[in-house]
């Protein structure tokens, strides 16, 4: 694929509603793996620091593992931080969650955070769930630009929803007894800005950077602004 309206095509109609992938969408999710990158999951490879207080962040990539290389930039700048992360295709959604449930409860991790572009953002409250399901609280959780309609349920610190307003991103709902703070924030009005470069965008890389260091560090940079359009 060559441009972002092609790709945009593979996800105009089917909407999602936080449980799971449609079935629907089986046959051409099988056939774009047979051309995808490997999908193994990229350790940080930072030594965490006292001062990230056992966080750790987990990423997931979108389609075909090619659209989502901004994710790499940012993971890179939170391990010259000291945090670790985990960066891995949305496919693997369910076995990153029972990992990082083992993780917080070995002690080895403190405070999860999750972070997702395209589909990756899409599974997010999947993802959730199913760390609810299993007991472990999440913290933070950044989704950038799902293209799919989406509803939050369980429980969650804060969720930030990225998305792109005057494309096809859509903001999640809040489903009957979600609990914590959700925010949907459009961000069409940030120059630069697209579906297959959200995660590129150095002005959205510092937004989530500075939500991560929000959690991580509580401080929350000033000078980091979205430029937000109104939230539909």
């Amino acid at each position: 694929m060559t441009s972002s309206g092609g790709y945009l095509k593979l996800f105009s109609k089917p909407r999602f509603s936080g449980r799971g992938l449609s079935r629907s969408l089986m046959p051409a999710l099988a056939a774009l793996l047979l051309l995808a990158l490997p999908v193994a999951s990229t350790a940080g490879r930072a030594v965490p620091t006292q001062a990230a207080n056992g966080a750790k962040v987990y990423m997931l990539r979108g389609v075909l593992n090619i659209f989502s290389l901004g994710l790499d930039s940012i993971a890179a700048r939170l391990e010259a931080q000291g945090i670790p992360v985990d960066v891995t295709n949305y496919l693997g959604w369910s076995g990153v969650a029972d990992e990082a449930a083992a993780d917080y409860r070995s002690g080895k991790v403190k405070t999860i955070i999750l972070v997702g572009h395209s589909s990756g953002a899409t599974v997010l409250p999947d993802m959730v769930e199913r760390l609810n399901q299993l007991g472990v609280p999440v913290k933070l959780v950044i989704g950038l630009d799902s293209v799919f309609r989406t509803s939050l349920h369980g429980r969650v610190g804060r969720y930030v929803n990225y998305y792109i307003g005057n494309g096809n991103g859509e903001p999640v709902a809040r489903a009957r007894g979600m609990q914590g703070e959700l925010d949907n924030v459009n961000v069409q009005n940030v120059p630069g800005v697209g579906h297959i470069t959200i995660e590129k965008n150095e002005i959205m890389q510092r937004r989530v950077i500075s939500d991560i260091d929000a959690v991580v560090f509580g401080s929350r940079s000033r000078e980091v602004s979205a430029a937000p359009g109104p939230v539909r």
